[in-house]
């Protein structure tokens, strides 16, 4: 039997310590990504919020929030940082918001698949999302999927020295991909 949405908050809320995704019908339990990922999702998460809120562009939110997505399973994902802009969502909810983001990151962790990532980007961008970015801290460079990207080869990659932008949804900001890496200290 196929679990719901409902199921997922139900289990949730026996166990809210869980990070959980619903995906075709099955719950998947997500371990801790580590520090490294984390510390790169939480600079790509602080650069996009301070240039989103001021500007009151929209929402900014982290990996625990969820996002039904508006297929046939009823799916329940969350990207590692994601953006919705200000008409989509007027007013946040208690609730996994039922959309798909316009901006979402999935960060690599040491036990992270590449291929199940970008399996996820893509079903993300073909739900709507409008530009999903893989960002892979062991190869320091980041994978840009736009709504007519379907293929790998076609991503647009990023490297250190080079600038993410997203014009068609935040005009002016820009994220110099040597930025957002974890800082080593002498």
């Amino acid at each position: 039997m196929a679990l719901t949405p409902r199921d997922l908050e139900k289990l949730q809320s026996e166990h809210p310590d869980w990070q959980m995704e619903l995906v075709r019908g099955e719950i998947y339990v997500m371990s801790p990504s580590g520090l490294e990922s984390d510390e790169v999702a939480a600079e790509i998460i602080r650069q996009l919020g301070n240039w989103v809120r001021p500007r009151k562009l929209g929402r900014v939110a982290a990996s625990s929030a969820g996002f039904i997505l508006p297929n046939a399973d009823g799916d329940v994902r969350a990207p590692d940082a994601s953006f919705i802009k200000a008409e989509r969502l007027k007013r946040t909810t208690q609730d996994y918001a039922q959309l798909v983001p316009d901006l979402s990151f999935e960060v690599r962790s040491k036990t992270d698949s590449l291929s199940l990532l970008r399996e996820k980007i893509q079903q993300f961008i073909e739900l709507g999302t409008a530009v999903g970015v893989l960002v892979d801290p062991r190869s320091r460079s980041m994978e840009v999927y736009r709504a007519n990207v379907k293929r790998v080869e076609d991503a647009e990659v990023l490297k250190d020295g080079d600038v993410l932008t997203v014009p068609e949804l935040l005009p002016g900001w820009e994220l110099p991909v040597a930025e957002i890496w974890a800082p080593e200290f002498e």
